[in-house]
């Protein structure tokens, strides 16, 4: 399993969410806020080898990580006869454990919880009762809210822009991805169905692109 440095453990965030179609327009303004603040998102779906086992890869990204973020907003069945989906309350117990039996920085976790709505995982996960879950209604500016809010208030972090501001940088970012990458030949299908690790990989350049002052990300106007 490969261990992360001190000063990379510190800096990582593992994403434990859906990854089917749906859940898209989430996925990209979460992994924008994360990387927006200085983080890095670990992923499953960050690297793809048949020969790499998905629950070994989850293991890994989790012990590299001294953050989490477990959006269990898509925990419910949506439609007759289909069952619960499991996979995210799964890996937040592998978090959870992580945690929980280890010592040292393993031991220094820290984790958010979110969901559609504040009360929704109690029917499915009871156990959680009084765990502090933040909501975000489905809307990628909630869930944007949702977790800057998490990092000033558990990680702690100074002088960072309000949600307002970050949401705006979102869309001046996904506008400017939409127009250069079209130019550079993608098309919308190529586009919508990006793999995770490029889009990151055009999301850090542009948050380099805007300058990086002691104070935090310098924004556009």
């Amino acid at each position: 399993m490969r261990r992360a440095v001190g000063a990379e453990f510190e800096k990582n965030v593992f994403i434990n969410c859906p990854f089917d179609d749906g859940y898209v327009s989430l996925l990209r303004p979460l992994l924008f806020v994360v990387i927006f603040l200085g983080f890095n998102p670990k992923i499953a779906s960050e690297r793809s080898d048949s020969f790499e086992s998905r629950i070994h890869k989850i293991r890994g990204l989790i012990h590299i990580s001294k953050f989490s973020i477990h959006d269990l907003s898509l925990l419910q069945s949506s439609k007759k006869n289909e069952f619960y989906r499991m996979n995210m309350p799964f890996e937040l117990g592998i978090d959870y454990g992580c945690k929980s039996f280890s010592t040292g920085r393993l031991g220094e976790k820290r984790c958010l919880i979110i969901a559609k709505a504040k009360y929704d995982y109690v029917k499915a996960l009871s156990d959680l009762s009084g765990v502090d879950i933040k909501s975000h209604n489905a809307k990628p500016a909630d869930l944007i809210r949702a977790v800057r809010n998490w990092f000033v208030e558990t990680v702690e972090l100074p002088s960072v822009p309000g949600a307002t501001s970050i949401w705006k940088q979102f869309n001046n970012f996904m506008a400017a991805f939409y127009v250069q990458r079209e130019q550079e030949g993608f098309s919308a299908e190529d586009l919508d169905f990006m793999p995770v690790p490029e889009f990151i990989g055009f999301i850090r350049q542009w948050v380099r692109d805007q300058g990086e002052p002691d104070s935090g990300v310098q924004l556009q106007t």
